[in-house]
């Protein structure tokens, strides 16, 4: 049995590298762990060989201490990897299979997984509807920030990259199947963006960029991304994009300079509850700012994709109603003008087979768009540190020295 090192929480701005127990088909106690998961069998489950894992936006909630997460929790639900050992019950997964882990964990047994809805399965949290890698509230599973990581229900939930050696050509590429590609292109799709819309995508972190990156696939005009990073902007300018700094004013008027009227078909939040004013408040956190500015930007009749974060408990916000997720939205603008809005997770396994396809026959070049950028796996503090300072890059970690980019 090898080693096991993982990416572990240990207070608000502070992640370690850490060895960590190899998984096991039996889920143990651990910080997070619902205690109805402790003991439970996985017979169903394969252990994974990382390739690469990625530090998604969601991950620095936590770290920077604006959720409940316990010190101690390991990190990480963006993974690629390969199969190294498998389950009696697992039927279809072989070893040595490459796969993409989708960051939603489905029993596909449920009533919400079989209506494809794998993003709230019935059967994998006590708590709630829904469960993740290495999050706080989603159950307690060992997150895949480390060499080796444990996935139930393999042969429902992996999903096998067809040609190896030609999957591993484009592996920072498809690395992005796990979460950020599917989740962008999610917001997009229940936007309703299509052949010749006009998109405004708040944020231009990397679930920002891949949004507009699958605007793109999806036909649109015009996708125009809002932020108060330059470097962030100028990454979205880079294939494409129309770019506006909300740090100097009202989005309104600068869509109005590019599209020659004040409004789009479709707009997609990616940024979250972390959201900050624009203008003179632009340092300032307003938690509601971007839901509000979306649906005073978006046509009547237009919708509104949300795959930004929002939490039910946020101990850094600025108010008490904030805490607890309750924000002041205008809600009755929203009505006023019929707009639909659609929530949570993005049910990664709707959408990653054929983000597969598309990456693979070289439709779209997604890791590039988002920059992604390679580190080893012992430079996942710098990584988070520097992701945090607003880094136009989406950090890869290399915890078995597989990728054949890595810095």
């Amino acid at each position: 049995m090898p080693g096991n090192k993982g990416v572990k929480y240990e207070g608000p701005g502070k992640v370690e590298v850490h060895e960590i127990d190899y998984p096991e088909f039996t889920l143990q106690d651990g910080p997070g762990v619902n205690p109805g998961n402790v003991g439970r069998k996985l017979p169903h489950a394969a252990i994974i060989k990382s390739v690469a894992t990625n530090i998604c936006g969601s991950d620095q909630h936590m770290v920077r201490g604006r959720t409940t997460a316990p010190p101690g929790l390991v990190l990480g639900h963006e993974i690629t990897g390969e199969v190294v050992e498998t389950g009696p019950d697992v039927e279809f997964i072989k070893n040595g299979d490459l796969v993409s882990v989708p960051f939603n964990i489905a029993c596909g047994r449920c009533r919400n997984c079989k209506e494809g809805k794998t993003g709230i399965c019935e059967n994998v949290n006590p708590d709630r509807p829904g469960s993740a890698y290495g999050y706080v509230d989603m159950g307690g599973w060992v997150g895949g920030q480390a060499q080796y990581v444990l996935v139930p229900y393999a042969d429902w939930n992996l999903l096998k990259f067809p040609d190896k050696d030609r999957a591993m050509e484009k592996i920072l590429d498809l690395a992005m199947l796990s979460d950020i590609f599917p989740t962008g292109f999610h917001g997009c799709v229940t936007a309703g963006v299509g052949p010749g819309s006009t998109v405004y995508i708040a944020g231009a972190g990397p679930v920002g960029l891949a949004a507009a990156a699958s605007a793109f696939l999806l036909g649109a005009a015009v996708v125009i991304v809002g932020d108060l990073n330059e470097q962030r902007l100028g990454q979205a300018h880079s294939f494409g994009c129309e770019t506006v700094d909300v740090s100097k004013g009202d989005p309104k008027d600068q869509i109005e300079q590019i599209l020659g009227e004040p409004e789009v078909d479709c707009a997609v939040d990616a940024v979250g509850f972390e959201a900050r004013g624009h203008g003179r408040e632009a340092e300032t956190e307003r938690p509601a700012t971007v839901l509000n500015t979306l649906m005073d930007v978006t046509r009547a009749g237009g919708a509104l994709g949300i795959p930004g974060l929002y939490v039910t408990g946020d101990p850094g916000a600025a108010d008490e109603a904030a805490k607890q997720g309750s924000l002041s939205i205008r809600i009755g603008l929203g009505w006023a003008k019929s707009h639909s809005l659609a929530t949570g997770q993005c049910p990664v396994m709707r959408y990653n087979r054929q983000l597969m396809q598309a990456i693979l026959h070289d439709r779209v070049q997604i890791a590039k768009a988002v920059n992604a950028t390679p580190i080893p796996l012992e430079e996942a503090p710098r990584g988070y540190h520097e992701f945090d300072e607003g880094a136009a890059r989406k950090y890869v970690l290399d915890p078995n020295g597989m990728l054949p980019t890595a810095a």
